[in-house]
């Protein structure tokens, strides 16, 4: 357990639980979209295809936020060339690239030998080892993120429900899709430190799921994931300064076990 009262112990959680919120209303918000879309796997792909950019950014000694920016837009490229080909499906597109991406990464990771890269902290993250200036800059892409997809609101909601009405009412849903994907691509590499690859998605899903079950609009599903989320980051720091645990998987697994106890109220 960590102890109470210790002053480094008690800063470390302050910057996680403000890192964390920053994470999970950017979770939410663009989550949201990414329910509503049906891109559960496009947002896992992308997450998972990082881990080559991450570890090449550790062996040339450059920020990891770098390499997994790198790499999730080599993905969204990847991704939107090769599903224009016609005798591709998209899912298999995005399932070729993201066992091709994650391979990558592996075999990378397990060649070098004279870079020590820490593979855990990029599955599960580290959300205690965030430093204010990790938080600043997370602030920043946050905005920025969620400034843009407030101009988009329109576009992506013709987009949701029919594409061909959004190409009828001249909201062009190819550049509309191509913010989306861009827009899921900064939240992952803004929130793989906190929750790590492998959990990001979680955090993308699970509250705005929770939402969908629960609201009739748009602006209440984000409201709702906003809450879960926050909820998430909460509880699972509390259980990580209590009981000694992985604060990243506590925050994702807190995020799946309310949309699972929602599941089961809306049921009864």
């Amino acid at each position: 357990m960590i102890p109470l009262f210790e002053p480094f112990a008690i800063e470390f959680m302050q910057r996680a639980l403000i890192g964390g919120i920053v994470v999970a209303v950017l979770s939410a918000v663009v989550g949201t979209w990414v329910v509503l879309r049906g891109m559960a796997f496009l947002g896992e792909a992308l997450s998972h295809g990082m881990l080559p950019g991450v570890a090449l950014a550790v062996i040339f000694g450059l920020p990891g936020q770098v390499g997994a920016l790198v790499a999730a837009g080599f993905m969204a490229f990847g991704i939107g060339w090769v599903s224009r080909k016609r005798r591709i499906a998209h899912d298999t597109a995005i399932g070729l690239l993201f066992i091709g991406m994650l391979a990558l990464g592996v075999l990378i990771v397990s060649a070098e030998r004279e870079v020590s890269i820490n593979l855990t902290a990029i599955l599960f993250g580290d959300v205690l080892a965030m430093t204010w200036s990790d938080i600043w800059m997370m602030l920043g892409v946050a905005g920025a993120v969620i400034a843009v997809f407030m101009l988009f609101a329109k576009p992506f909601t013709a987009l949701v429900f029919d594409e061909r009405i959004a190409r009828a009412l001249g909201m062009r849903p190819a550049l509309a899709q191509a913010v989306l994907m861009g827009g899921v691509a900064l939240a992952i590499v803004v929130s793989y430190q906190a929750v790590g690859t492998l959990l990001v998605v979680g955090m993308l899903l699970a509250p705005a799921a929770t939402g969908a079950l629960w609201a009739k609009t748009i602006p209440q599903v984000t409201a709702i994931a906003i809450a879960v989320g926050v909820f998430s980051v909460w509880l699972g720091l509390t259980l990580c300064w209590f009981l000694a645990r992985a604060a990243g998987p506590a925050i994702a697994f807190t995020a799946v076990v309310c949309f699972g106890v929602s599941t089961l109220l809306r049921r009864h």
